[in-house]
């Protein structure tokens, strides 16, 4: 899709015709580029960010350098949750981790929206449902899954966020994701290679066979798209909305 619309963030697509207007002048397209910082550990949020073909991942950062991926935010949420849960600033890091655009609001504005108690707000605190799920699945999965199953995880969350098969990703960035060891992220990548499931070259991931990530994933990939699905469930796109959004991440629920 070349064109780009705020109706390809979902949050930004439920949202009934009165609320979306008095934002829709506000929100500024930006380009995300590929390892561009969007909020650093500690500093002040100026602006939230609703993702819709670009991928933002939140890292929390060790005193020692080191960091892992808590959670990825694709066309289906909002970066900066912290601005309406009552902070301005977050002991983590969000990072693109893979080029696109997007669209960013003020924080006061995304604030005054919030407060009004209107649909918006209930969209936002039932995402931020979602995205703690996915933190706490992406901890458990970390500590008790081997780095194959985590890696898939992980490319099917991607794929799902993305209109394309193929990935734009070192297996360095995969590593700092996952927080592991590359040599970890070399052997698992053979491994799924070496089955036709994928193909890595010059850093890039192609998906040849998406079942054989679907066989191989463990549990957490479909618990935290199910949680996502369930607290979204009843949500309607608004008319016109619907044909502009991709669905792969979203509710199913439609406008009539």
């Amino acid at each position: 899709m070349s064109a780009h619309s705020p109706n390809q963030n979902h949050l930004l697509a439920a949202l009934p015709t009165a609320e979306f207007e008095r934002l829709a002048a506000h929100l500024e397209l930006v380009p995300m580029a590929l390892g561009e910082i969007l909020y650093e550990p500690g500093g002040l949020m100026r602006h939230a960010y609703f993702p819709t073909t670009a991928i933002v991942s939140l890292h929390y950062v060790m005193e020692s350098g080191a960091s892992a991926e808590t959670a990825g935010v694709g066309n289906e949420g909002i970066v900066g949750v912290s601005l309406f849960m009552g902070g301005d600033t977050t002991p983590s890091s969000a990072v693109v981790q893979t080029a696109g655009h997007g669209y960013r609001l003020a924080s006061a504005l995304l604030k005054q929206e919030f407060v009004r108690g209107g649909l918006m707000q209930r969209l936002l605190l039932r995402y931020t449902q979602a995205l703690i799920t996915q933190m706490t699945q992406t901890a458990a999965c970390n500590r008790h899954h081997s780095i194959e199953q985590q890696l898939c995880r992980w490319l099917l969350l991607t794929l799902d966020r993305v209109s394309t098969q193929e990935l734009v990703m070192t297996q360095e960035l995969v590593a700092s994701m996952l927080g592991v060891r590359r040599e970890g992220i070399t052997e698992a990548a053979g491994n799924l290679q070496r089955a036709g499931v994928i193909r890595y070259r010059r850093g890039h991931i192609a998906v040849l066979e998406r079942s054989g990530l679907e066989q191989r994933v463990c549990e957490c990939y479909a618990t935290v798209k199910k949680e996502l699905r369930r607290l979204l469930s009843d949500v309607q796109y608004r008319q016109g909305a619907e044909a502009v959004a991709d669905h792969r991440f979203a509710p199913t629920a439609r406008t009539a």
